[in-house]
């Protein structure tokens, strides 16, 4: 297949698990082979939640074996970090452990970007979470795009926030509880900021069923979205017990990626290829989904 799919947000591929403590550079070497060979282009590797010490290191690893790769430098086109500065109100942490969570601080943020060698592209934290939005203003001065994700923000942090420099939104319709207000909600306040904001969406017909995906997006508008995976490392493979960070995660014949205990989604198992047959399966045209799955998601990282 001909590398046509750039993914704004992969936590690991074909058994891989990028947060891994125990990333060697032929596991890594592999799982780009897998993703150039399932047709991507290139991707932000991602890194979530855990403790600052932990996720610098995991940071530094991806750093250090893409220098020496040039299939990874190719594949890997930087690094997206999810956490730790995320809302820990119940239903809002998804895969992120809640010990691990904390409030946005610019010098812990400093420590991640450091970590990363400057290939950290996104960070993703929740608006309510940064003070006076000095994380994400510190962010925006250091060349990275902030998303919001993880988030209950309301409509007037929100705004504030693309003041300060938000330019993102991490899986809109995830990292929320089942059950939301019926108006008032992230997902409804999200929307209404469409203009001001670009939005990525899951698209497995798992995280948001297709349906409202599709409404999503005609509301959202095909200029102002992206899809990304948020693959794991069950992503390209079949059913069975894989990995994320901590989490042991689940994949059934549904390819859905379940927490052990069965209470939450952890990632995906989704490839863009497949993200791409959904969505012209639900009336988006090949330049729309081409659009959605490679031309925005590159121009939002500012690469061409």
């Amino acid at each position: 297949m001909n590398a046509q799919f750039f993914d704004l947000q992969v936590n690991g591929y074909g058994g891989v698990d990028f947060n891994s403590d125990d990333l060697t550079p032929q596991s890594l070497h592999e799982a780009c082979a897998k993703m150039q060979a399932d047709g991507m282009a290139a991707c932000l590797a991602t890194v979530i939640t855990d403790e600052l010490p932990r996720m610098c290191q995991r940071l530094a690893r991806l750093v250090e074996l893409r220098q020496h790769d040039a299939l990874i430098q190719s594949v890997i086109a930087g690094l997206h970090v999810e956490g730790p500065f995320l809302n820990s109100q119940r239903g809002y942490l998804g895969a992120h452990p809640p010990d691990a969570v904390r409030p946005a601080d610019p010098g812990e943020a400093e420590r991640l970007l450091d970590a990363g060698g400057g290939l950290v592209h996104i960070l993703t934290l929740s608006p309510e979470c940064d003070r006076a939005l000095r994380t994400t203003a510190a962010l925006v001065r250091r060349g990275v795009l902030v998303s919001a994700g993880h988030t209950d923000a309301d409509l007037p942090t929100l705004m504030a926030a693309i003041d300060a420099g938000l330019s993102m939104f991490t899986h809109l319709g995830n990292g929320c509880p089942k059950d939301l207000p019926r108006h008032d909600n992230i997902i409804q306040r999200v929307l209404s900021l469409a203009g001001r904001l670009k939005i990525s969406f899951i698209a497995d017909g798992v995280h948001v069923p297709l349906f409202a995906l599709k409404h999503y997006l005609s509301i959202a508008g095909v200029e102002n979205s992206f899809i990304v995976s948020d693959a794991m490392a069950a992503a390209g493979l079949g059913p069975g017990r894989y990995r994320l960070g901590r989490n042991e995660v689940v994949v059934g014949e549904d390819r859905a990626a379940w927490s052990a205990d069965g209470s939450h989604l952890v990632g995906s198992a989704v490839t863009m290829s497949r993200s791409a047959s959904l969505l012209a399966g639900i009336g988006f045209s090949p330049e729309q989904v081409h659009r959605l799955t490679n031309i925005n998601p590159r121009h939002a990282v500012g690469l061409r």
